[in-house]
């Protein structure tokens, strides 16, 4: 049975996000006086991005992770969106400017990394990576292969940084879409992903085997139950996620407007 109390702490989980949170610290701090030299220390920022690795951590290493892999697709679902909202959006916004655009302003960089970041290659990518994880051999493959669920979850990260770049870019040398297109974009994602949401939600049988076969924590939640809250989860979090983006857009082309 599951093991409540268990947290991961593996080297390459641990020693990432330690990595990475050093990195940001070295470029906030003595690596500022050069990228920035008239900046103040960015505060904000800094709850921002850590709060991201903190919320990563929480979804991937924390008993979530257990509960997911081998119970309830339902907590599977819980995690996914946990590293494509909260972590993401932290992520973007706890990266000041001036500590991005000495990467991505250079020439060699820009231009391939223009097209990567359109939106219509963003929202491409997002659903391919998604829609193309929720295969069945796939996902069931990703929850018995720990390999291959490390590369879904990396994968699943990395086309939510992509997926919330027209919206939330935190460089001036690849700035974020116009309001106008924003609005577009959100409501375009949330109509390509439809067709994730009713596979999952409308199936008459039940698509990942671990889930089927696996151990009921709850006697009266069916495997069929489980599949059918993990859809009403994608969907409807993902509607209210793209609809309060679509608020905050609508109102900054407003403000522009008048």
């Amino acid at each position: 049975m599951i093991d409540w109390y268990h947290w991961h702490n593996e080297p390459w989980l641990i020693g990432g996000l330690v990595l990475i949170g050093w990195l940001w610290a070295i470029l906030a701090g003595p690596a500022r006086s050069r990228l920035a030299p008239a900046a103040a220390y960015p505060r904000g920022h800094a709850i921002r991005f850590y709060l991201s690795l903190l919320v990563f951590y929480l979804a991937v290493g924390s008993p979530l992770d257990q509960i997911g892999e081998r119970f309830l697709f339902a907590a599977h679902m819980a995690q996914h969106q946990l590293l494509i909202y909260p972590t993401a959006i932290l992520f973007l916004l706890g990266l000041p400017h001036w500590m991005v655009d000495p990467l991505l302003g250079q020439r060699a960089l820009k231009a391939p990394l223009r097209v990567l970041v359109h939106p219509i290659i963003c929202a491409a990518i997002y659903a391919l990576v998604i829609g193309i994880w929720h295969a069945p051999s796939l996902y069931d493959l990703a929850l018995r292969n720990k390999v291959v669920h490390v590369a879904e979850h990396l994968m699943f990260f990395g086309a939510a940084l992509l997926y919330w770049w027209p919206l939330l870019s935190p460089s001036r040398s690849l700035p974020r879409s116009g309001h106008g297109i924003q609005m577009l974009y959100v409501l375009g994602v949330l109509i390509a992903m439809t067709p994730v949401f009713a596979y999952i939600t409308f199936s008459q049988e039940i698509l990942y085997p671990t889930y089927e076969f696996a151990p009921r924590l709850f006697p009266d939640f069916s495997p069929a139950n489980d599949q059918l809250l993990a859809g009403v989860m994608m969907k409807l979090v993902g509607m209210f996620v793209a609809l309060g983006a679509f608020g905050v857009s609508f109102y900054g082309w407003y403000q522009e407007k008048r």
